[in-house]
């Protein structure tokens, strides 16, 4: 079962960028789909970004033209490049590995992203 550490959370003003990583202790070569979900408080957990296997990357529409999903499989890592960043984006960023078969669905400890001036 792969393990999964992001990093790269912090403080941030609007307008400012910042970029998660998501470290993974096994290979993600194999994994379907990696994603970055994200909660912020007193909300539900929301998809931000997933890229799948073959590279496609999909978006939620509050995020689109702003952020940008990567994956290195050789270094078994994802990362989320975010730019523009306004309050409302002020969440836990968590990144999460999925596969199909053999089943495999994990979720990494999250890091904070505050965006406050």
């Amino acid at each position: 079962q792969v393990r999964l550490v992001e990093s790269g959370g912090g403080l941030v003003q609007p307008g400012g960028s910042l970029k998660l990583s998501c470290t993974s202790s096994g290979s993600i070569s194999s994994m379907n789909t990696m994603g970055w979900y994200r909660q912020a408080p007193g909300q539900e957990r929301e998809l931000v970004a997933a890229i799948t296997a073959s590279g496609r990357s999909d978006y939620a529409d509050s995020v689109k033209g702003r952020f940008t999903i990567s994956r290195d499989n050789a270094r078994n890592m994802v990362y989320l490049q975010m730019s523009s960043l306004i309050p409302e984006d002020t969440a836990v960023y968590y990144c999460n590995a999925n596969r199909y078969f053999p089943v495999v669905h994990v979720w990494g400890q999250g890091t904070l992203v505050t965006v406050s001036s």
